[in-house]
């Protein structure tokens, strides 16, 4: 084993455990199990459709109907192909008759219009039977595709709206007539499941997907757990601060609440209950800097890159202007494994446990694709695809080096000599051996292809179905009267109309993948809060974070269900703890809406730093009331105090930061009187 890592056997799951706890609460690990030649052939169609992706992004110059019904043609094939009916269904090497007329049919729908695009675009509006029958068998395969990658809630929300259009939305007198509108233009025109989602998707999305599956394997992950150790481990409670570094920047990578919550999890959860934290405490913590992730830059799980597209900015506007919140979300996260730690005397990881950061730093180099891609984004120097795809070449390129310069390939040509190997060299390069160790091999790279596929499925399906969503309640004049109804009942109110709109978000992003979360929100509730006046920018910060914070909200908070199914622990409590250390993500939202200064908008130097210094005051009293302890337990009246004073140094103001300065130093007083009276 490795001295640079941090395990010890108490710490380690099984496997299986993990697999186990992914399937349960992660969609997309409810797969089919194929072994053998049927495994190599549907990992080789895979692979062909993340080159496909590639080649598209960065070639192609045909007619953009072809290229989205193509992209969506291949979606549903693997998407029947990868998954089952329902879950559990783990028959090896199966695919019952109706999933595989299904998939053809829902297949050839989409290639239908993908081979006649042209005269489609030329027919107009004049659509015959059975062209709107082969529009509704390919809408009902992408909900059924949906609903087994992606799971119920998005698509319960997609057949509401849908009902609606047909029982009442349209002004068609008859059923079959609003019918044959709806599918028409949900199906053929840029609407519907064509729109914005689908063709940022193809375009961008998918590339960066198979980005992160590339950086994965270079063993990135594994040295931000080794430098969040290096950096946190030793002091008070190091296990839970490791967990909320490792899982901040892992999850910036992997676009995934849950997969994160389980990669890292895996390592810290176990480690945080062995150092003295409460089961649920542990799988809290996991969950809530996990979902965290999504929300820290530069990568921002891909969704920094759909941001600046969809609102039309420069990517570099976005990565600056997330930065403060996200320090916020994690400084008050920190703060309160911090004070669980003094509460409870918990220590830090025993020296000898803990990596070299001397031996550790070597390994700075894994970075180099990370930050080759912000700065050739950020710079403007080329289009986000092509930046994404030259940084799986970069990737590549540090994994090689990697398996070089640690002796990974040396120690696999040795173990395969003494194996009996005819060709070591090659089948080290290749992986022909269990233990590749950190060599990246020819495995590795169709592995990256294959995962990189895998997980365009999910978000391909959940886009698809965000544009019925939203060409759904264009086509009914929906999203004018939402937006009306909710101005109307906010009235000249914004504090209601984002209370509102955060209860949205919530409902919407329930289970759904990051980028899609943020597809949805953009389409069907920022424009709520441009109308009451909230900048673009302030408005899709808004809603990104609610649609974020949905993983950990009861009742379907998958990411804190995965992290208590490591930490074996109640996962009602597990939610709710995780909600109460994410604090942050409910509150910092409206200041920015209220004051968008804390997004850089139409500020000075001055006010930044104010910002910043009065929110981090902020934060620290409300995280502190809620984990009621500081210098010792707290009582009612020291949890008002730093609670209420906290949240008035986090609303903008010369006032309400005095005042709340006071309450908190009121809050700290009395807090230090308490903890010497009980020391004497």
């Amino acid at each position: 084993m490795s001295n640079d890592k941090v395990k010890d056997p108490a710490y380690e799951l099984h496997q299986e455990d993990l697999e186990e706890v992914m399937r349960k609460y992660d969609r997309e690990s409810n797969v089919r199990v194929w072994t053998g030649k049927p495994a190599l052939a549907v990992k080789a169609v895979l692979i062909g459709f993340s080159l496909f992706c590639i080649w598209v992004t960065l070639f192609a110059t045909f007619l953009e109907e072809i290229r989205l019904t193509s992209f969506m043609g291949l979606i549903i094939l693997l998407g029947f192909l990868t998954y089952p009916a329902k879950k559990g269904e783990q028959k090896v090497n199966y695919i019952p008759w109706y999933d595989i007329i299904a998939m053809v049919l829902g297949t050839g729908a989409f290639l239908y219009y993908t081979f006649s695009a042209e005269q489609i675009i030329q027919q107009g509006t004049r659509f015959t039977v059975p062209q709107i029958l082969i529009a509704i068998v390919g809408v009902a395969a992408l909900l059924e595709v949906t609903r087994r990658s992606v799971g119920w809630p998005i698509l319960i929300v997609a057949l509401f709206f849908i009902v609606y259009a047909i029982v009442y939305g349209l002004t068609n007198p008859s059923i079959a007539g609003r019918l044959r509108y709806l599918v028409r233009n949900l199906f053929y025109a840029k609407t519907g499941i064509l729109s914005t989602p689908i063709n940022v998707c193809s375009k961008y999305i998918v590339v960066f997907i198979i980005f992160g599956a590339f950086l994965e394997r270079t063993g990135i992950s594994e040295f931000f757990i080794n430098m969040a150790n290096c950096a946190a481990g030793r002091y008070a409670g190091g296990p839970a601060k490791v967990a909320v570094i490792s899982s901040a920047l892992c999850g910036m990578v992997s676009g995934s609440s849950v997969g994160n919550t389980v990669t890292t999890g895996s390592v810290t959860i176990p480690m945080m209950k062995e150092t003295g934290y409460k089961a649920d405490f542990a799988g809290a913590v996991e969950a809530a800097a996990s979902t965290g992730g999504q929300i820290m830059p530069p990568i921002m799980g891909a969704a920094a890159f759909l941001m600046a597209d969809i609102i039309g900015v420069p990517y570099s506007d976005i990565l600056i202007r997330a930065i403060l919140p996200a320090v916020l979300y994690f400084t008050g996260i920190f703060i309160a494994v911090h004070l669980e730690a003094k509460k409870y005397g918990l220590t830090g990881i025993p020296a000898e446990k803990l990596p070299k950061f001397g031996k550790l730093i070597r390994k700075i180099y894994l970075l180099t694709p990370l930050v080759l891609l912000v700065i050739w984004v950020s710079k403007n120097m080329m289009t986000m695809q092509r930046a994404a795809a030259y940084s799986i070449v970069a990737a590549i390129i540090v994994g090689v080096v990697d398996g070089i310069f640690d002796g990974s390939y040396r120690q696999a040509i040795n173990d395969l000599k003494k194996d009996g190997s005819k060709s070591p060299v090659a089948d080290a390069l290749i992986g022909n051996n269990e233990d590749t160790g950190n060599c990246f091999t020819v495995k590795k790279f169709f592995d990256s292809l294959e995962a990189g596929g895998k997980g365009t499925i999910t978000v391909g399906a959940a886009c698809g179905v965000a544009g019925i969503i939203s060409g759904t309640i264009t086509m009914t004049g929906l999203a004018n009267e939402m937006i009306n109804a909710i101005v109307a009942v906010a009235g000249d109110k914004l504090f209601i109309a984002l209370f509102l709109t955060m209860l949205c978000c919530i409902v919407l992003g329930m289970g759904v993948p990051t980028t899609a979360t943020y597809c949805i929100m953009a389409a069907t509730c920022a424009p709520i809060l441009t109308r009451m006046g909230v900048p673009i920018l302030a408005a899709h910060f808004f809603v990104f974070y609610f649609g974020i914070v949905a993983d950990i909200t009861p009742p379907v908070a998958l990411a804190a269900y995965a992290g208590s199914a490591i930490a074996k622990s109640n996962p009602m409590r597990t939610a709710f703890n995780a909600t109460k250390l994410a604090i942050a993500a409910f509150i910092i939202p409206y200041v920015f809406c209220f004051s968008p200064a804390m997004l850089l908008i139409e500020t000075s130097t001055m006010e930044v730093v104010l910002i910043a210094a009065t929110s981090l005051i902020g934060i620290f009293g409300v995280a502190s009331a809620l984990e009621g302890y500081f210098f010792t337990n707290m009582g009612i009246v020291d949890r008002l105090l730093l609670a209420i004073g906290g949240l008035m140094m986090i609303v903008p103001g010369t006032m309400t930061d005095l005042i709340g300065l006071v309450l908190i130093a009121a809050g700290i007083g009395l807090q230090y009187v308490m903890s010497t009276r009980h020391k004497a």
